[in-house]
């Protein structure tokens, strides 16, 4: 009897799922866990003062400037995207209806460019931004790339994020005599903001760990940018860059270890002003 009620409970539906799902999680955890700690033990006893020096040269191999660059691009990035995402995201919500063709010709639109591998987007700007435009390889080339490649993942996600907002809140706002305009900016945007800035995060991670596109557009050259106009490589271009070349290993680890560290520490921020945000929208509601 006993072994028959065992047997029931292993083979139950809810039993089976569990076990997927937190074997799934598990494995996840101990992949990613694995990674970090790989390369924690071989980039941390290779950092030095060297390596932060403010002028690279083939003796330091610094990576400042590439952190520089980096920072810049990811501000850059977002201060051009985010605007119009979220612009586009309350078109999508508010003055289109969900069923029509325009709505279903822009989500296709949109999952499409999300798909799209990042080399195509460096291609693409390699002969627009950087040929056509004669931009030339500059920051400004590859923050316009880079642009496009988050415009679908700020844009879905602040969808999803408005939608999910009580439509009360509108018809509320809107019984009160506020107009339609009033109503996004200051009853709808204020609750989606946690939902938008976790768009924030997901852009900032995609902005600092991509090479192939920058590789195209902003070029590999290693020195502080003096303006927008002039070429720089980022933080995992410089990683590329030193690995591909085969005499810093050692340093190429310890720059892995640099941008883990930035990724973390910038959507930390992110997320500490997101729960801040969601306690402050809480207790006002």
């Amino acid at each position: 009897m006993k072994k028959t009620s065992v047997a029931k409970k292993i083979f139950k539906p809810g039993f089976i799922a569990r076990f997927f799902v937190k074997g799934g999680a598990l494995i996840t955890l101990a992949v990613i866990l694995t990674i970090v700690v790989y390369i924690l033990v071989n980039g941390v006893p290779n950092l030095n003062s060297k390596l932060f020096a403010w002028e690279y040269n083939s003796e330091n191999v610094s990576m400042m400037p590439a952190i520089v660059n980096t920072v810049v691009m990811v501000v850059v990035t977002l201060l051009m995207s985010v605007p119009i995402g979220i612009g586009a995201a309350v078109y999508m919500v508010e003055y289109v209806k969900k069923e029509s063709k325009l709505a279903k010709l822009i989500k296709l639109a949109t999952q499409t460019l999300a798909g799209v591998p990042s080399i195509v987007y460096g291609l693409f700007g390699a002969l627009f931004f950087v040929k056509y435009l004669s931009l030339q390889l500059s920051i400004l080339s590859g923050c316009l790339t880079l642009g496009i490649m988050i415009l679908p993942i700020v844009m879905e996600t602040t969808e999803e994020a408005l939608r999910m907002v009580p439509p009360s809140y509108k018809e509320g706002s809107l019984a009160l005599g506020a107009t339609r305009v009033q109503t996004i900016f200051k009853v709808m945007l204020r609750p989606a903001t946690p939902g938008i800035l976790s768009a924030v995060i997901i852009a900032v991670g995609r902005i600092v760990g991509e090479s192939a596109a920058l590789v195209f557009t902003a070029g590999t050259i290693a020195k502080p940018m003096a303006s927008m106009l002039n070429s720089g490589r980022s933080l995992s271009v410089h990683m590329y860059v030193l690995s591909g070349e085969g005499l810093y290993i050692k340093q190429t680890y310890a720059t892995a270890t640099v941008l883990m560290l930035l990724v973390l520490i910038l959507n930390g921020i992110s997320s500490l002003i997101a729960r801040k945000l969601e306690k402050n929208t809480t207790k006002e509601e």
